[in-house]
């Protein structure tokens, strides 16, 4: 597989990096061999399992050899604890999309980050199938692989695209007749890293873990963007609003999330 060229990084970038690079090239093989789920594996949703877990168990043990200290926060395995006195975290999705993976289509990432008192301050989407590789550190930029990314500047929601998860369609009534167009890739890592580098214009979403939000939100946070829930908190809880400044302020008068 061809490695990602990646601009100027930190060390804890290119770490990070490496480690998504070597989980890849498992997801990549059994995700060319789909067709044969049904004759080699007991069912597809246990060859999910095993893509997702063979993919955190080299995530974990890649930035657990260089940072024996730190803690993680994983899909699949939940809380590993680091030293007591460590105040970071890994919070890792190996394969987010998963559905999308199970059905051969090409949109599932890997994300990774690293978080420090509980605030994201590096992190990592990687797309192996594009070879794509959305990188960020708090207070450094965000980029893709040599390209430093910046969101879009429309002021307009009818000239907005605007990605979403696990938002019930009701909701969205008052949504699709005042944007350009919806979609529902299914992968929330990538829909956040693709709004920093300017392929969405706003991202939703009313459902989600820790590990489908820590990386992507510090990209879009990085390429000038802003991310609260519903209410306007930072703190993400149940909802999540993602777009530039001006398109923020007019999504969150939508209402989306009120029932």
């Amino acid at each position: 597989m061809r490695s990602a060229q990646l601009a100027p990084a930190s060390s804890i970038i290119t770490v990070i990096s490496r480690a998504v690079l070597k989980a890849a090239r498992g997801l990549l093989r059994d995700f060319g061999e789909l067709e044969h789920i049904g004759v080699s594996r007991k069912g597809p949703h246990d060859f999910v399992t095993t893509a997702d877990l063979n993919a955190e168990k080299i995530l974990v043990e890649e930035l657990r050899r260089v940072y024996p200290a730190y803690g993680f926060l994983t899909e699949e395995r939940g809380a590993l604890a680091g030293d007591t006195d460590c105040p970071y975290r890994w919070v890792i999705d190996p394969l987010d999309g998963t559905h999308n993976y199970l059905h051969g289509f090409p949109y599932w990432a890997i994300s990774v980050a690293l978080e420090k008192n509980g605030q994201a301050v590096a992190g990592v989407v990687y797309d192996p199938l594009r070879n794509e590789l959305f990188h960020a550190e708090k207070g450094s930029g965000a980029y893709l692989n040599n390209q430093r990314l910046r969101i879009r500047a429309r002021q307009e929601l009818s000239e907005t695209l605007v990605a979403f998860s696990c938002v019930p369609f009701s909701h969205l009534s008052f949504l699709v007749n005042q944007v350009m167009g919806i979609r529902k890739p299914g992968a929330i890592a990538l829909n956040l890293a693709y709004l920093a580098a300017g392929r969405f214009d706003a991202c939703l979403a009313g459902k989600y873990a820790p590990w489908d939000t820590a990386a992507g939100t510090l990209l879009v946070q990085e390429a000038g963007g802003i991310v609260t829930d519903a209410t306007g908190q930072q703190e993400l809880k149940d909802s999540l609003i993602a777009a530039n400044i001006n398109l923020h302020e007019q999504l969150m008068q939508l209402h989306i999330f009120t029932e």
